[in-house]
């Protein structure tokens, strides 16, 4: 029964959904520090891109992350990032949410609200007290086709791409392949659960039409049957090992057995 609950984690894990910790607070209030999110990996499988205001975990796209401490791999983290029921130590993603696709024009300027194809957003999901763009802002950026750009709703303290356009690290883009998948819901603590959908502001009609490239995400019905299996991932991963969160805020995201 060990060997079927192993294997039947791995491939949750692999292909269905994976639990991640919330190690930093650049995405507070909508995600706040210890928290751990559901992010669906199978869509992708079936061709879906994501979409404006989604919450997305990424691979690091270029040295985002070069500055955050590398933790020591123990016997037993080793062992099971073997088996897919944790991460190898070096492994590294980041949480963000999608503002802008490839082809979209973003306006980014202190004391302005974001606007993506000349559409201003309503952003309600940003921490209060927080600005919109006044501690980063990139002018005019164009996204280019396969690339996102993403921002913390914490933006005051959110090193994202507005930051990363400002650095001689990077532009600023995340490539679509680096996307691992969409956070869906808060999990865990029981207190702060909650889905993740889609903001209004994205479904405005003017800045629908300005994308002929916009698809409905593609739905699976895999993941109903996923769902029965998701507290089995859980207690597989309950015992988590430690590792120190920066002070940099740059929204490293763990999956669950790495903080």
């Amino acid at each position: 029964m060990a060997a079927i609950a192993l294997v039947l984690a791995f491939v949750i894990k692999t292909f269905f959904v994976q639990a991640f910790y919330i190690p930093s607070g650049s995405m507070e209030n909508t995600l706040r520090l210890g928290d751990r999110v559901l992010v669906d990996k199978l869509t992708p499988w079936f061709g879906s891109t994501p979409s404006r205001g989604d919450v997305v975990v990424f691979r690091d796209p270029g040295d985002w992350l070069a500055n955050e401490p590398t933790p020591h791999a123990g016997v037993v983290q080793k062992a099971l990032s073997a088996v897919g029921l944790m991460p190898s130590a070096d492994e590294k993603d980041l949480i963000k949410r999608v503002i802008a696709v490839g082809g979209d024009t973003v306006r980014c300027t202190a004391g302005s609200p974001v606007s993506v194809n000349g559409v201003a957003l309503n952003e309600p999901y940003l921490y209060p007290g927080a600005t919109p763009c006044d501690n980063d802002p990139v002018g005019t950026v164009t996204v280019p086709k396969g690339k996102l750009w993403v921002m913390g709703d914490h933006r005051d303290n959110s090193e994202d791409s507005r930051f990363h356009q400002l650095t001689a690290a990077g532009d600023g883009f995340v490539p679509q392949e680096n996307v691992i998948g969409r956070a869906f819901v808060v999990a865990w603590p029981v207190s702060h659960w909650a889905t993740l959908p889609e903001p209004d502001t994205f479904n405005q009609p003017q800045l629908r039409a300005q994308s002929a490239s916009d698809a409905p995400a593609a739905e699976s019905p895999a993941l109903l049957g996923v769902a029965s299996a998701v507290p089995l991932t859980f207690w597989l991963r309950r015992r988590r090992t430690a590792v120190t969160a920066s002070p940099a805020a740059t929204a490293a995201v763990a999956p669950q057995g790495r903080e």
